[in-house]
């Protein structure tokens, strides 16, 4: 063995696609270079209360293959080592008493503020590296880089929602499907504008700090009206689940009894948003003679524990080998990631949100093209209906108003439609005049 004493690699937070790929390859390297590797089980659970019991030696046999499979071998947990200084001084000494000098944690915001803590707490006696894993997408890595997960939580919701679609069109229904996403809405963008879902809700798309209920309702129950119009009474709705965070509380107070977890963050799951929504958009629909059947689905850990596509398993794999090389060869408090093919670090100090003391979260840029031209291929009420005295009129027809009570009814709903899109085409500017 050389002088360099055993790394550690812990798992943080949810599950996602390409955990066990980055294990692997983390593993791998420092078993190559003669460095014992340990796995820390369920995350900082049992370290943080000072036992060193739950640990499973890593080796190149026991991981060769583990690549292929979704989930994590050494298992995660939300447990947060940061609610007391204690804590995280059991953490850096129950890795001391196991003769681990450098980890490797695996996660997401949250494990990630918790690696970077520490870091600090260890004062020198532990190197750590951070790997950014979550099927959100919210990281606040460059624009174009992916946190690991999210490709494939894509593809299998995509999947789902063409499923969905098929039968949403059979049984002339409507899915509200809500998706992970507590923060951002990408990954609710990503599945709705990559399966031409009907429309897609994130809370990037309200400017207002909080949004009613009812507007939230009456942009489900104007695009359901707009189908209804052009003669279909199906379509899928994708959701993010973080607009539940979003909707003014007064307006879900359901939410003040709501159970929280370890960081306190809300357990939106605990919200059921599909199932009051469509409970709300019915009454809606109601009060204007019209009835639709939906159902509310939720979808997330169907997403979380699939085997990872391609994509994922060769950018964990090059994670995993990243952290494991980078530790070695001295690095320390840095976030992994890859811009263009190549390993850049990412110290833990660019990460931080001053204000808050808290890593960044990177929301869906709603003036970004590729959000704009996902509005507009959604089914919604939108500027041009309500420019058009002929849509108009339909529309009112539909729910058997006058236009001017329609207008009334929806109309303050396009204060918040993006602008439309304007493209350069080298010899001028083109402005887009109508919806796909």
């Amino acid at each position: 063995m050389s002088h360099h004493k055993k790394v550690a690699i812990l798992v943080g937070g949810g599950p996602a696609p390409g955990i066990n790929s980055v294990i692997g390859a983390a593993t791998i390297r420092c078993c190559l270079e003669d460095v014992e590797v340990v796995g820390i089980r369920d995350g900082f659970e049992s370290i943080m209360r000072g036992s060193i019991d739950h640990v499973t030696p890593l080796t190149i046999d026991a991981v060769s293959r583990i690549h292929f499979r979704g989930g994590s071998v050494i298992g995660t947990s939300r447990a947060n080592p940061t609610t007391d200084p204690k804590l995280l001084e059991n953490v850096v000494t129950s890795l001391l008493r196991l003769n681990v000098s450098q980890l490797i944690t695996i996660g997401g915001d949250d494990t990630a503020y918790s690696a970077m803590q520490l870091e600090r707490v260890g004062a020198g006696r532990l190197r750590v590296v951070h790997v950014p894993k979550t099927i959100d997408n919210d990281l606040d890595l460059p624009s174009h880089v992916e946190t690991f997960g999210f490709q494939t939580a894509r593809h299998h919701g995509v999947e789902i929602v063409k499923n969905l679609m098929v039968d949403a069109k059979t049984t002339s229904r409507w899915y509200f499907l809500v998706t992970m996403g507590r923060k951002a809405g990408h990954l609710a963008l990503g599945i709705g504008k990559a399966a031409g879902a009907t429309l897609t809700l994130i809370p990037e798309a309200f400017p207002q700090e909080r949004v009613r209920l009812k507007t939230v309702v009456d942009t489900l129950a104007g695009a359901m009206i707009k189908r209804w119009t052009g003669g279909r009474r199906d379509g899928v709705a994708v959701l993010a689940e973080g607009l539940v965070l979003k909707i003014d509380p007064e307006d879900l107070k359901q939410l003040g009894d709501v159970e929280r977890d370890e960081h306190d963050n809300v357990r939106i799951a605990e919200v059921n948003l599909g199932e009051i929504l469509k409970t709300q958009v019915a009454a809606r629909l109601a009060g204007f003679g019209l009835k639709i059947t939906t159902v509310a689905k939720n979808i997330g850990y169907e997403l979380r524990c699939a085997d990872p596509v391609p994509a994922d398993m060769e950018y964990t794999r090059d994670l995993g080998y990243c952290a494991a090389k980078y530790l070695l060869q001295g690095g320390n408090a840095a976030l992994m990631s890859l811009d263009a093919g190549q390993f850049v670090p990412i110290p833990f100090e660019r990460l931080i949100d001053r204000d808050k003391g808290r890593f960044r979260v990177r929301l869906v840029d709603v003036e970004s093209t590729r959000y704009r031209i996902a509005h507009r291929y959604m089914i919604r009420l939108r500027r041009d209906d309500f420019d058009d005295p002929h849509e108009l009129a339909k529309l009112a027809a539909t729910v058997g108003v006058s236009r001017e009570q329609f207008e009334k009814e929806f109309a303050y709903l396009v204060d918040s439609e993006p602008e439309p899109l304007v493209l350069d085409s080298g010899d001028g500017r083109l402005e887009e005049q109508a919806a796909p």
